[in-house]
């Protein structure tokens, strides 16, 4: 039996999407890349959000039967309102699967997580022969870390371990990320906190050397993964 009540089959909307009409075109080319009986790794953000709903409307067409792995719970309510049954890692393996990103340099290394999904979105993309990262030109740069900041999603009992050994590693500012919609820091899907961290330098090692700190669930560094990028 399906849930009918107004929010079932509502996709939460979010407003004013940033170069939507490249946005867009990103969307459309990855949903012609859907087949029957996929199993789909289905990223977060603005980007994945169009995409979905192209995938979506592209499943209803052709009358496709797919499944999802959700990387956060905005993800998992866009699918479920759109009809696209979700499972888990647990469960299944992606065939595939798609994300957007904050940044992305010339040898496609990536900042992601302004979204909060960086732990999800690693395993998931660790768990996918195919990964394809959705983006517009602006989040094109030469540098890792020009225009964001490295997002590190810790265990909030280890806030002061984790800003003591960042101290120690020269990091030039680290601002604990508060929440918008309430009182408060951000707090992801799995109840940890962010760290929004700025290097001078980012440094091929950095991702490991962050993920070495007790208390750090996982960084938004993605360092030499064999990704596919595609722009608008």
């Amino acid at each position: 039996m399906k849930w009918k009540n107004p929010l079932s089959n509502s996709v939460q909307r979010l407003e004013g999407i940033d170069n939507r009409s490249q946005k867009e075109a990103v969307a459309d080319r990855i949903a012609n890349r859907v087949n029957d009986g996929d199993v789909i790794g289905v990223g977060s953000g603005s980007t994945s959000f169009l995409a979905i709903q192209a995938i979506g409307k592209h499943v209803q067409e052709d009358q496709l039967k797919i499944t999802a792995i959700p990387t956060s719970r905005e993800a998992a309510l866009n699918c479920s309102a759109l009809g696209i049954p979700v499972t888990d890692l647990m469960h299944a393996r992606p065939d595939w699967a798609f994300d957007g990103a904050d940044e992305v340099d010339p040898d496609n290394n990536l900042i992601k997580g302004r979204g909060g999904a960086m732990y999800v979105e690693k395993l998931v993309l660790t768990s996918s022969p195919e990964n394809y990262i959705l983006v517009d030109e602006s989040k094109f740069v030469q540098q890792l870390g020009s225009k964001f900041s490295i997002p590190l999603e810790i265990d909030p009992q280890a806030i002061h371990v984790v800003d003591s050994s960042l101290e120690r590693m020269a990091a030039e500012k680290v601002e604990l990320r508060n929440a918008e919609g309430k009182d408060g820091p951000v707090i992801t899907d799995s109840g940890n906190f962010i760290l929004d961290v700025q290097f001078r330098i980012i440094e091929d090692t950095l991702e490991k050397e962050l993920k070495s700190i007790p208390g750090v669930i996982e960084s938004g560094l993605f360092i030499k993964y064999p990704v596919e990028v595609i722009s608008g």
